[in-house]
């Protein structure tokens, strides 16, 4: 349910009554448009219909990276949502660790122009535009040993390891925050580690989650070839900082500290 605004009947003191705005969420209408664009590939942008018409955009960073390596000659193996071989792989993360705010608001300005919006061009030129916050980042790192049977190995390992990576003082260094364990001033939130590791269903792999607050982190054999670690942050307050986009290469920083 997106936040929007609606008018709430109220009284003054003579009884006579007037509409006030309140913020408020609710079932409306959403257009969603999939779209493939040629630097970032498949990703999707869903518009509310009522006021303040606010949108979502998704965008997966590992098809712009293929993208970006495919045009700069540099030959790769793809595993799903990563890379299972690289020809340059300096080259490959310099590509990665490139991708920012610019490269994703240029994206928004381009399809805006193409795809049907609620603001026209006078609108934008009064100032009534889109500014893009970060709403969920995920940041993942995929090792992938020369031998397939040297990452199960590892990744047993860990499980055995790290039951208590979740605890307060654990968590503080992995995100850089300091964590409050005792008195008023406590630090809210959950630290908890998971270790999943009964199949239930064919296909589950074991899987170490751990969580602290909206932040989540979870490392897996990733189709029985990669160690795979993804940080996913759910609210960029957790880690100090706004939403505000031009956040993004901290929020990348606490990501891969999270992940190695």
């Amino acid at each position: 349910k997106p936040n929007v605004w609606r008018t709430q009947r109220r009284h003054h003191a003579d009884g006579s009554s007037y509409a006030w705005l309140v913020r408020a969420s609710a079932f409306i209408n959403l257009f969603c448009f999939y779209c493939a664009d040629a630097g970032f590939g498949p990703f999707f942008i869903k518009f509310s219909t009522c006021f303040p018409f606010t949108a979502k955009l998704c965008i997966n960073g590992n098809e712009w990276a293929k993208r970006q390596a495919a045009k700069a000659g540099i030959a790769f193996e793809p595993l799903d949502n990563g890379f299972a071989a690289c020809g340059d792989v300096p080259a490959l993360q310099e590509i990665c660790d490139s991708l920012g705010p610019a490269h994703i608001k240029a994206l928004l300005r381009k399809w805006l122009a193409i795809l049907p919006s609620p603001f026209t061009a006078e609108d934008e030129v009064a100032g009534y535009c889109y500014e893009l916050p970060v709403l969920q980042a995920e940041f993942s790192l995929t090792q992938v040993p020369d031998v397939p049977v040297a990452g199960r190995i590892f990744f047993e390992q860990v499980l055995r390891d790290n039951p208590g990576i979740g605890r307060p003082g654990q968590i503080s260094l992995v995100f850089g925050r300091r964590i409050i364990t005792k008195g008023r001033h406590r630090t809210p939130g959950k630290f908890r580690t998971r270790v999943i590791t009964r199949v239930i269903t064919d296909g589950v792999t074991p899987s170490l989650h751990v969580d602290y607050k909206n932040a989540k982190i979870k490392q897996y054999h990733k189709l029985g070839k990669a160690i795979r670690t993804e940080t996913t942050i759910n609210d960029t307050k957790d880690s100090g900082l706004s939403k505000r986009l031009t956040n993004l290469p901290a929020l990348r920083q606490i990501g891969f500290t999270a992940s190695r």
